[in-house]
């Protein structure tokens, strides 16, 4: 199975950047993992939130290919202890061939966008920023890789 994350808009913080550098390269070791960035929008004052979700919907379902099972990262999605995080991938492993993650503008996603999905994951209950999130999510997918394998790097 290959696994890719989708992410609008570039991530800036130089810490964050080498910290989601180091976890895909890691998570490679696992699967084929791959980070795409989709170009975060121009001259946005024109537009509304919802306009801003449809363009950044377009671009994003553009990017997933009709047999892809498409996971957005919402708050609204499922929560899973890491352990569980691990077991519910374990599975998708098995009947999935791209596994795409998602994780939307400032804004979230439009309806277009929650139409495609095949499953929500939410990471917690609070709120990151979107640049915080995209490390957040990958340590946790090379921690499920690691739990699979029953590597020592989880602790429970």
């Amino acid at each position: 199975m290959k696994a890719e994350l989708i992410q609008v808009g570039k991530t800036v913080n130089k810490n964050f950047i080498a910290g989601i550098g180091d976890y895909a390269e890691r998570i490679g070791h696992y699967m084929p993992f791959v980070v795409t960035t989709i170009p975060e929008l121009k001259n946005t004052k024109s537009l509304s939130e919802e306009q801003q979700k449809e363009k950044e919907a377009e671009m994003i379902l553009r990017a997933v290919q009709s047999s892809d099972v498409v996971v957005l990262l919402d708050e609204q999605g499922t929560m899973f202890r890491s352990v569980e995080f691990a077991s519910w991938l374990e599975r998708q492993q098995h009947t999935a061939r791209r596994l795409v993650f998602v994780i939307g503008g400032p804004y979230g996603f439009a309806r277009s966008v929650y139409d495609r999905a095949d499953a929500k994951i939410s990471l917690s209950k609070m709120t990151f920023s979107h640049q915080m999130v995209r490390l957040i999510f990958c340590e946790q997918l090379y921690r499920a890789c690691t739990i699979i394998k029953g590597e020592p790097y989880h602790h429970e």
